[in-house]
């Protein structure tokens, strides 16, 4: 996959998908195919040539060096691992593939959701969907703003709101935070503290089109990336399309997928 400079997080939307299907149980890490309904097995299905292969048991402790310090949080772009995982993170919730739901359930992937509330807006059901085929939900602020510069109490207003608003839909407060376009501020970090997070989640690598872009380091994917994936152009490629061209990357570099939250 060609490798480009990085833009950061988009907010475009493509159109609305048709109310989808709940489906499935609860999916683990990565791993074995689940055959579909014609016998074909599931990797097959999605587009792949062989089945991901089953993440590694997680470390008993986080690899994450914790910050010091009263309101201080890592911020975190790849993990320090040797694990052979990468961890796929989507941004925003523009997207509402009922499909992609099917994908997740089938290939078992342990996908993290970073929710906008304004970007999700009535569609927060997909979302429940998801969580319950094994996507963790985490915060990606109310309305999405650039945060770095602006003052404490509005930082703590979309940090914190958000945090309720998924609490009383999912029943969970997250650990983790995007802040939107990957911009912060040491205020940043303060509110998010003050606010339950635990990790502030950016990323070493990201799908723009149909190609992966890297902030820093090789141009290629490595142990411990963290792979964001951010809403699509209107007339560019699905959320499953890109999925699948990522797993395809994955595999031909000796990866698989891994948990994010189990290594933060």
């Amino acid at each position: 996959m060609a490798a480009v400079l990085l833009t950061g997080c988009a907010r475009s939307a493509g159109p609305a998908e048709p109310v989808e299907r709940p489906g499935g149980t609860a999916a683990g890490r990565a791993g074995s195919p689940v055959p579909d309904g014609a016998g074909k097995p599931a990797y097959r299905r999605w587009g792949l040539t062989a089945p991901l292969p089953s993440a590694p048991e997680p470390p008993a402790r986080s690899p994450v060096t914790r910050a010091a310090g009263p309101g201080a949080l890592p911020v975190v772009r790849r993990v320090p691992t040797t694990d052979r995982v990468v961890f796929l993170t989507y941004d925003d919730g523009a997207e509402r593939d009922p499909r992609f739901v099917d994908m997740v359930r089938e290939l078992r992937l342990p996908v993290s959701m970073f929710l906008t509330d304004s970007v999700v807006g009535p569609g927060y059901g997909h979302f429940a969907r998801l969580q319950a085929v094994g996507a963790s939900i985490q915060n990606h602020t109310l309305d999405h703003p650039a945060l770095r510069g602006l003052p404490y109490a509005g930082q703590r207003a979309e940090i914190c709101g958000q945090q309720d608003k998924l609490r009383s839909r999912f029943g969970i407060r997250p650990r983790l935070f995007r802040p939107p376009y990957g911009t912060y501020d040491t205020t940043t970090l303060r509110a998010a503290a003050d606010c339950g997070v635990s990790a502030v989640v950016l990323w070493r690598a990201s799908v723009e089109g149909d190609g992966l872009t890297f902030a820093e380091g090789e141009n290629r994917l490595r142990p411990g990336d963290i792979v964001a994936l951010a809403s699509r152009e209107p007339t560019g490629p699905s959320l499953r399309d890109r999925t699948t061209a990522l797993l395809r990357e994955i595999q031909g570099r000796g990866l698989t997928v891994g948990r994010l939250e189990d290594y933060l």
